[in-house]
């Protein structure tokens, strides 16, 4: 490592998460580090700038005042570890679920004072980011949209809203790009750290604010609609008050939109990097999934957009499916299986390993609910009359379809997740 020593290291651990960069924890010298690299030199081909920037970012962040980590070292060629750089460990807790669970008083403000402290870094030349121009990017995501298959009619009308209510170019500041529920560290006092500054580039600050408000970064807490853990308006002042900028709620909710739909895009993109081969991990093809929590955020975020007649029709539950009779089928050999890796298998392994039968277990889940529930999400040509205008939300009955379409595709992939449950007392009536 450049400008280190040769010594042992001890304990050194996987940490649980990171579909995108490895994170090892290691003890060295007495003292505790993180090491950030890559999993392999494909996954950084194609990024707008390497852990060489990454880390001079998290550097100049930390000299501006934010909760970053400290950067003490930077890998080099001859370490053959690929690219990454080493932090002083922070000891602080990172889990959503725990941290929401009882979150410090002051936590929403935290997050406001160092957004506000991020958005005051001004474009730099010393710091090599991309500046992000909205409609490039937009169009962008509609071409991957196209060569994704171009058939998802709610990305599609996404992606349409977002062209018709593109906001005016913002003074481009820092946008951190990742900061939320996840991407932090909280201790019992308060906020501790920033982590994750890949996503890193100079462009519009409300992009930040709405991106940890996305429905899918609450973890669960949807009733609170800042972070999961206060609201818009107290969530609002603290940024004002802390920044002297006024937040625009109009521009708020086009980034809102837009962030779920680049993260809907991202989901299909997972796929597309497992079947490359460049990372064949089950977390990523697992991960690959999850675009049916976006769609349904996407269609909860743009159906107030739709006539009154529209949104107040309601459809009736789903059947029940019935008993299962004679020889195992299918659905009860998957089942099989997922008791057997629950019972077996995650009880014997702990770390990463028990986090990855976990995985296992949601994919098998996934296998069974769509062999009992199947549905057909890919519709080419309604997201062709989305897309061009043709077919609006005002389109009698288009609206019910959609909603039927991801109810039942999200109760396959990830039937905990919180807004669906929302969503299903909302648009459907129990049979009678």
């Amino acid at each position: 490592m450049a400008g280190g020593a040769s010594l042992p290291v001890s304990n050194l651990t996987r940490l649980s998460g990171g579909a995108n960069m490895e994170s090892w924890s290691f003890d060295w010298g007495g003292a505790g580090y993180v090491l950030r690299r890559a999993p392999s030199a494909d996954m950084m081909a194609g990024r707008p700038f390497g852990h060489d920037v990454e880390a001079a970012l998290v550097r100049a962040a930390r000299a501006g005042g934010v909760l970053a980590p400290e950067v003490v070292g930077d890998l080099a060629a001859e370490d053959d570890l690929g690219t990454g750089y080493v932090m002083r460990r922070i000891e602080a807790e990172v889990n959503p679920a725990k941290i929401l669970g009882d979150p410090p008083t002051s936590l929403i403000a935290d997050l406001a004072r160092e957004m506000a402290r991020i958005h005051d870094i001004k474009p730099r030349d010393d710091i090599a980011l991309p500046h992000m121009d909205t409609a490039a990017a937009l169009a962008d995501l509609k071409a991957r949209f196209e060569a994704y298959g171009g058939d998802r009619p709610i990305i599609a009308l996404a992606i349409k809203w977002c062209e018709d209510n593109l906001p005016s170019p913002a003074e481009p500041r820092l946008v951190h790009g990742d900061l939320r529920m996840g991407n932090v560290m909280v201790a019992p006092s308060g906020l501790a750290a920033v982590l994750d500054w890949e996503l890193a580039h100079w462009g519009d600050p409300h992009e930040d604010l709405a991106y940890g408000c996305m429905t899918v970064w609450r973890f669960g807490h949807i009733d609170k609609p800042a972070f999961g853990c206060a609201d818009l308006p107290s969530y609002f002042a603290a940024y004002e008050a802390e920044s002297g900028r006024t937040v625009e709620v109009d521009r708020f909710r086009f980034w809102l939109v837009y962030r779920t739909l680049w993260w809907a895009l991202g989901c299909i993109q997972m796929g597309d990097i497992w079947r490359t081969g460049v990372d064949r991990s089950l977390e990523r093809a697992v991960i690959g999934r999850r675009t049916s929590e976006n769609e349904l955020d996407l269609l909860l975020l743009l159906e107030e957009d739709a006539p009154e007649a529209e949104r107040a029709a309601v459809m009736l539950d789903p059947t029940v499916p019935a008993r299962r009779q004679g020889e195992p089928s299918s659905v009860e050999l998957l089942e099989a299986l997922r008791e057997w890796i629950d019972n077996d298998v995650k009880a014997r392994t702990e770390g990463r390993d028990k986090f990855m039968a976990a995985v296992a277990m949601n994919a098998i889940g996934m296998l069974i609910r769509e062999q009992e529930n199947p549905v057909v999400q890919h519709d080419k040509a309604l997201a062709d009359d989305l897309l061009t205008g043709r077919q609006t939300l005002a389109t009698p009955g288009l609206l019910a379809r959609l909603r039927k379409t991801a109810l039942i595709k999200l109760a396959n992939d990830v039937p905990k997740y919180a807004a669906l449950t929302a969503a299903q007392k909302a648009w459907t009536a129990p049979i009678e």
